[in-house]
C-alpha cells in the first residue's frame, strides 16, 4: 500500500513538472503602469550641498537644533540613498574631485576641477568633462551658483570650470565669462573677493578689466545689485546664502524653459558648533525654498561631496551636546583631534559614504548604494537629458 502512494505521488510530481512550464509559458507579461510608461520630467532642479556634511553630522546637527534625531526637515525626505565619494586613486576625496563626480558623472583625481582621470593636479591636464550647468546652458536653462565660500573655490567652481588645480582661482573665477555653452552662468554669488583679486592682479588682471571686457559688473555685495540685472556676478568677503538664495530663485523662477540652482553651504566640523550650525541653517532654508517651488515640477537633491570625521558617542536627552566646546575654545588650540564630552572630532574628511536625499520628480532614482557619479545621471534622467559620449584619453 505504502509503495502504491509513493509511486503515485511521483507519477503526480511529474506530470505537474511537465504541465507547469508550458502554464508560465502561456501566462501573459504583465503590463506596465501608467506611470512607468510616462515617468515625469523635471523642468528645474536644485541641488544643495553640505560641504563635508556626511551621515554623522546629519545626524549631529539635529541633536544641536533641536535636542532629538530625526528632526531636520530633509531627514523627512521620502528618497534616499548613500552616495561613495572617492576619487579615482584614493578612497578618501576632497571636494574637487567630489563635486565635479556629481556634476559630470565622471570620478577623477583629487584637487582636479571637472576633468578628465588623465589630469595630474598641477602638472597636466585632462579633458574637459561637461558639467551638469554647462548642459542647463545648452538646453537653454538659466543656471546660478550661491556658495558660503569662495565662488572659485572647488565645489562651485566645478560647475562652470575646468581646471587642473583647484588651487588656480585666478584662472578658474574668468572661465565663467567665457562659457563653453550658452551664455554661462546667469547668477553667480559667492565669498573670496580677496583671494581671487590678488590672483587675478598677479596675472596681470583684475575685476575691474574682466568685468568691462564682458560688460558685466562685478558686485562686491549682493544689496549693490539692481533690480534691473537679473543676471548678476557677486564676489564679496561674506555672503548671506539665505539672501543670496532667495535672490537667485527669485531671478530664475522667471524661466519659461526652467533652470538648474546649486547652492553649497560649508558643512565643515572643524570648529563643531559652527559646522553643525551651518547644517540646521542650511536645513531651514532648504524647507523654505520647499515652500516656494511647485515639486511636480522641481527635483530637490540634498548631498555632500564627502564625509568628516565627526564621532557622537555619548550625551543625554536635555543636556547641551556639545558641552566642554566653550572651554576647548578658549584655549586657543588647534589640535587634530578634538574631544568634548559627547562629542570627538578628527579633523579631517573620511572615506565613508554620504547622505543623498531627494523629492520631487525623478527622486524615487535616489536610493540604495551607489557611486556619487549615479547623481549626476539622476539629474539628466529628470531633465530628460542624453549625455554626450564619454570623454577617452
Amino acid at each position: 500500500m505504502l509503495k502504491r502512494s509513493l509511486a503515485c505521488a511521483s507519477l503526480l510530481s511529474l506530470s505537474l513538472s511537465m504541465l507547469a512550464p508550458a502554464a508560465w509559458a502561456q501566462a501573459p507579461s504583465p503590463k506596465p503602469s501608467a506611470a512607468a510608461k510616462a515617468q515625469p520630467r523635471a523642468k528645474n532642479v536644485i541641488l544643495f550641498l553640505a560641504d563635508a556634511g556626511g551621515v554623522p553630522s546629519i545626524n549631529a546637527a539635529s541633536l544641536l537644533g533641536y535636542g532629538e534625531p530625526l528632526k531636520l526637515h530633509v531627514q523627512a525626505w521620502p528618497n534616499l540613498g548613500l552616495s561613495e565619494t572617492s576619487p579615482v586613486d584614493h578612497f578618501v576625496s576632497d571636494s574637487a574631485n567630489g563635486m565635479s563626480s556629481i556634476m559630470t558623472g565622471v570620478k577623477t583625481r583629487n584637487g582636479v576641477i571637472s576633468q578628465s582621470p588623465a589630469a595630474e593636479r598641477g602638472k597636466r591636464d585632462g579633458q574637459p568633462t561637461k558639467t551638469l550647468l554647462e548642459y542647463a546652458e545648452q538646453h537653454g536653462l538659466r543656471t546660478a551658483v550661491v556658495t558660503s565660500e569662495s565662488i572659485a573655490d572647488a565645489t562651485p567652481a566645478a560647475t562652470y570650470a575646468h581646471s587642473n588645480d583647484r588651487k588656480k582661482w585666478g584662472e578658474i573665477f574668468p572661465q565663467a565669462f567665457a562659457p563653453r555653452f550658452g551664455d554661462g552662468v546667469d547668477v553667480l554669488i559667492g565669498a573670496g573677493r580677496k583671494e581671487i583679486g590678488e590672483q587675478m592682479a598677479a596675472a596681470g588682471g583684475g575685476f575691474d578689466q574682466l568685468s568691462k571686457a564682458h560688460s558685466r559688473p562685478i558686485y562686491a555685495q549682493l544689496d549693490q545689485v539692481p533690480a534691473s540685472n537679473a543676471r548678476p556676478v557677486v564676489v564679496s568677503d561674506h555672503v548671506d546664502v539665505r539672501a543670496a538664495t532667495l535672490k537667485a530663485l527669485d531671478l530664475l523662477q522667471a524661466s519659461p524653459k526652467g533652470y538648474l540652482l546649486v547652492v553649497e553651504w560649508d558643512a565643515h566640523t572643524d570648529d563643531v558648533r559652527k559646522g553643525l550650525q551651518n547644517v540646521v541653517d542650511f536645513d531651514k532654508l532648504v524647507a523654505e525654498i520647499q515652500g516656494r517651488v511647485d515639486l511636480n515640477d522641481t527635483l530637490m537633491l540634498f548631498t555632500a561631496d564627502h564625509s568628516f570625521g565627526l564621532q557622537v558617542d555619548d550625551g543625554r536627552r536635555g543636556e547641551p551636546l556639545l558641552e566642554g566646546y566653550d572651554a576647548w575654545k578658549a584655549t586657543g588650540k588647534d589640535d587634530h583631534l578634538v574631544r568634548l564630552k559627547n562629542v570627538q572630532i578628527n579633523r579631517t574628511h573620511t572615506a565613508e559614504e554620504v547622505a543623498a536625499l531627494a523629492i520631487g520628480p525623478g527622486a524615487e532614482a535616489v536610493r540604495g548604494y551607489f557611486p556619487n557619479t549615479h547623481l549626476f545621471k539622476v539629474m539628466m534622467d529628470a531633465f530628460g537629458w542624453t549625455p554626450d559620449p564619454a570623454v577617452k584619453d
